[in-house]
């Protein structure tokens, strides 16, 4: 799917700001509008927006509804309802009519205005944003009703991960007036040789009979090639995207039918290649060594709500840091960042919203000290057929970008279960046969799902692990969680000596000012021993290529799966981007750590 953009042939509105709300019941219709007594804005989460715990934490339909007027269109145009994001099932209606849905609360849609209600000055926009989870979704949560005295139902959901549940119109919304013979879709493939790269740009559109050509330019806005659309064109002396340098070309596509220009648009894109090989990840044959974070799409107010200043100073704050990458965990992010990431030249691990399943998650993170009885994860949920869906658009979404380098099938699932394999090994080929780079794929394992009994590692490319050894294990005994960890990672590599492994998950959680003399959990010094510990055992193993600690900075969380308070304390910055002592240790660790050739 394009990004929207404006140009000559393409006009976009945003319809972003105050919009009418009202959580429950409602049928949507011109003569049966919302009130003007609730409001809420978009983009961002109704949960944070909201003052009453009980529309805070409302589970349901989440209604949302504004006019606007319908902008001067040609003939051979339409209008077009963008949404960068609905979380996690929507309905679109205008004036009362129901024009699209969609299922997945993380990736942009689109939906037509009919020719029909566009006589009208003004149209009236409503939309549901639902937000329960159930053994059916991604992500995974435990959907319940509770029957109240007045008759009422409640609905619940407890969610099965450890971040808030944060829903609504998140991500922009836009009205496009795009031309009916178009630009459906591009895809950029290269193959590059010594100094020089052949680019193939295909163009899908909707013109009939209509050809499509290609001018490539580099920054500088100079042409250095020009074809056909599907012809393969010569770049020579390429610049290649580099990690932290990154250079972007732009491939701008005109669609003509007969003489006449019907459409335009340019995607950027850069060069570079991506290798697994020999326990090594090669970036543009250059073993790369990962240095960053897990993070999460999460801030004051906004909650997951789109916010480009936050999004910015967030890699400016990872790039001062001397990171050079990130995982999207565990959801994908909204487009604008992938497109800031390409811009400032760092890694990324794409991740679909396949987070929760594992049927008892809550009993493993206690060690399954017969919390609840076990559940067979595999034969209980029925995940696999949004789990596709998910991959399909992420992939459609994200495939030109050339920050994106690996593609993260799941986190933490239930890797050890039985049928762990039988399920994840179509998901693995399904997102190799659409991916048009061929990038490399993981499934992030959990703790429980050790080198003996995890059962997804044979399929993917890259081993990622989220461990907690001197935090949920060996808790407060930093030497005691050293040999556990060394003890595990060097099976690891043992088993499997071939496969690149990157610690996508470890940390420990911090209140900021908060100190001892000892080894007391929670202190800022505990937290600096905590990583020094685990940097000096990730050093001692060859195959082992990249630190995510967890997290960038402190997150909402809900009150199901783990008791917490006010959130996730594991971020190496406050919820508010303050640093806490931690930072100048990672400062100092990861600006000695080249990108290239730091594992000989």
């Amino acid at each position: 799917m394009l990004y929207p953009v404006l140009n000559a042939k393409r006009k976009r509105y945003s319809l972003d700001g105050i919009w009418n709300f009202k959580q429950g019941e409602y049928v949507p219709g011109v003569d049966a509008r919302l009130s003007a007594e609730d409001l809420m804005v978009v983009p961002s989460s109704f949960n944070d927006v909201a003052v009453e715990s009980e529309k805070r934490y409302f589970i349901g339909d989440n209604w949302y509804e504004r006019t606007f007027r319908v902008p001067s269109f040609e003939s051979d145009e339409e209008l077009v309802l963008r949404f960068g994001s609905v979380t996690h099932q929507a309905r679109v209606y205008v004036n009362g009519q129901l024009l699209g849905e969609h299922i997945g609360g993380f990736t942009p849609f689109e939906v037509r205005i009919p020719e029909e209600l566009t006589i009208e000055k003004e149209l009236l926009i409503s939309v549901c944003a639902n937000n329960i989870l159930d053994h059916t979704t991604l992500p995974v949560g435990n959907y319940s009703e509770e029957l109240l005295p007045d008759g009422s139902v409640k609905k619940k959901v407890s969610e099965n991960f450890d971040f808030f549940n944060y829903a609504g119109i998140q991500r922009p919304v836009q009205l496009l007036v795009l031309p009916k013979a178009r630009i459906e879709d591009i895809v950029v493939t290269y193959d590059i040789h010594g100094n020089d790269a052949t680019v193939k740009v295909a163009v899908e559109n909707t013109a009939n009979g209509g050809n499509a050509t290609v001018t490539i330019l580099d920054e500088n806005g100079e042409v250095v090639a020009k074809g056909e659309a599907g012809a393969e064109l010569e770049i020579a002396n390429v610049r290649r995207w580099e990690v932290l340098d990154a250079y972007l070309y732009t491939a701008k596509v005109e669609l003509f039918a007969g003489e006449e220009l019907v459409d335009e648009y340019e995607e950027l894109f850069g060069v570079r290649t991506i290798r697994v090989e020999k326990g090594q990840f090669l970036v543009n044959d250059k073993p790369v060594y990962f240095k960053g974070f897990g993070k999460h799409e999460d801030s004051y107010v906004n909650g997951r709500g789109f916010n480009e200043a936050v999004n910015l100073m967030d890699l400016n704050l990872m790039k001062n840091m001397g990171a050079n990458s990130y995982r999207t965990a565990h959801y994908p992010y909204s487009e604008e960042m992938m497109r800031l990431s390409d811009r400032m030249g760092f890694l990324v691990i794409d991740e679909v919203p396949a987070v929760g399943l594992f049927a008892n998650f809550t009993a493993a993170l206690s060690m399954n000290r017969g919390e609840s009885k076990p559940i067979k994860t595999w034969e209980y949920y029925e995940t696999m057929e949004n789990h596709k869906r998910a991959l399909k658009e992420l992939v459609a979404r994200d495939k030109n970008h050339a920050c994106v380098v690996l593609w993260s099938v799941a986190n933490e699932p239930d890797g050890a279960g039985e049928g762990a394999d039988k399920y994840f090994e179509p998901l693995v080929k399904y997102v190799k046969e659409l991916d048009p780079q061929n990038r490399p794929t993981t499934v992030v394992n959990i703790m429980m799902a050790t080198p003996e009994r995890d059962l997804i590692s044979p399929l993917i490319d890259v081993l990622c692990l989220n461990r907690y050894y001197g935090w949920y294990v060996n808790h407060g005994d930093i030497e005691g969680a050293r040999e556990g960890l060394r003890k595990e990672l060097l099976k690891w590599q043992e088993k499997y000596p071939d496969k690149p492994i990157i610690m996508t998950e470890y940390g420990a959680d911090t209140l900021p000012g908060y100190h001892s003399n000892w080894d007391v959990p929670y202190t800022e010094e505990y937290q600096e021993r905590f990583h020094q510990m685990s940097h000096e055992v990730f050093d001692e193993l060859q195959n082992f290529v990249g630190e995510h600690v967890w997290n960038f900075a402190d997150f909402e969380t809900n009150s199901y799966a783990l008791i917490r308070i006010q959130g996730n304390h594991k971020g190496l910055f406050t919820r508010n981007r303050n640093p806490k002592s931690i930072v100048k240790l990672f400062r100092n660790r990861w600006n000695a750590i080249p990108n290239y050739h730091y594992k000989k």
